[in-house]
């Protein structure tokens, strides 16, 4: 059962589907987490629901912290029609993918992360762990994912300190997440986003979606728009991983089937045709 707020929340986006908006995380979320990055493709069933209510509801968003022409891609996000006024944030905020313009927009990105890229293989070699953990580069980050090695939790724990230290030299911060620690540019955040994309959209009511620990500021906007008169639901696609986002989530479901099938009952009440 969801929250008292968050039963609030929801009810006002089924009061007022046309002036609410939805924002989603896209890993664990859209999409089920996988070892390779570049397989996390969409979740067909969350794919379809998210249309569903599409055509009801006023404004749909992904937030995400991987580059945005990744997400639009492995989401087929510019494929379908009922999504033409899907907005995509890319890097936590930092770049803006917009569905009718196809274009991506973002400020210039400064020297720090050119050069951890370039250190994080002889900080790993040096650890002796190169050959157990991938690194993606995510273009305005760098990520190093700790999911294939053989103790996945202890590998993260090793790499906190050093990889906390590389990213402070060059200027950047740590975000770490399910399995992975990702070093990015300071001054974006899924809550900042999410609460300048409901103001600039005028919504009367927000839902946010996430997973991880990134998605905890989004978690607090909502919370600080609802302190603020604004209806709001914060919704966690369950993991064992990062039991914290559960813990502070009106509603958990059970990964991304549990967010396909939150949104057909969403889509059900709205009256939306099953999408084609």
């Amino acid at each position: 059962m969801p929250t008292s707020p968050g039963d609030k929340g929801y009810n006002a986006i089924v009061a007022d589907p046309g002036r609410a908006v939805l924002a989603f995380d896209y890993d664990g979320v859209l999409a089920p987490i996988v070892g390779d990055p570049e397989l996390a493709v969409a979740h067909p069933p969350a794919i379809a629901a998210l249309r569903r209510v599409a055509v009801r509801v006023g404004t749909l968003a992904v937030i995400t912290g991987r580059p945005a022409d990744v997400v639009v891609r492995l989401g087929r996000f510019g494929d379908y029609p009922e999504l033409a006024g899907l907005v995509v944030f890319g890097h936590y905020g930092r770049e803006r993918w917009e569905s009718r313009s196809g274009e991506i927009v973002a400020p210039p990105l400064g020297p720090g992360v050119a050069a951890v890229r370039a250190e994080v293989p002889a900080v790993l070699a040096g650890l002796g762990v190169a050959g157990e953990v991938s690194v993606e580069d995510k273009g305005s980050a760098v990520a190093v994912h700790t999911r294939r090695a053989p103790d996945p939790a202890r590998m993260f724990a090793l790499l906190r300190e050093p990889l906390g230290a590389l990213a402070d030299r060059h200027g950047l911060i740590v975000e770490p997440g399910r399995m992975v620690i990702e070093m990015r540019p300071p001054g974006f955040d899924k809550g900042s986003a999410l609460r300048a994309f409901v103001a600039e959209r005028g919504g009367s009511c927000v839902a946010y979606a996430g997973d991880d620990l990134g998605d905890l500021s989004a978690f607090a906007a909502v919370d600080r728009m609802r302190e603020g008169g604004l209806p709001g639901v914060k919704i966690c696609s369950g993991s064992a991983e990062v039991p914290e986002v559960a813990r502070q989530a009106d509603i958990v479901v059970d990964g991304p089937a549990g967010i396909a099938d939150f949104l057909d009952r969403l889509a059900d009440e709205l009256g939306a045709e099953t999408a084609g």
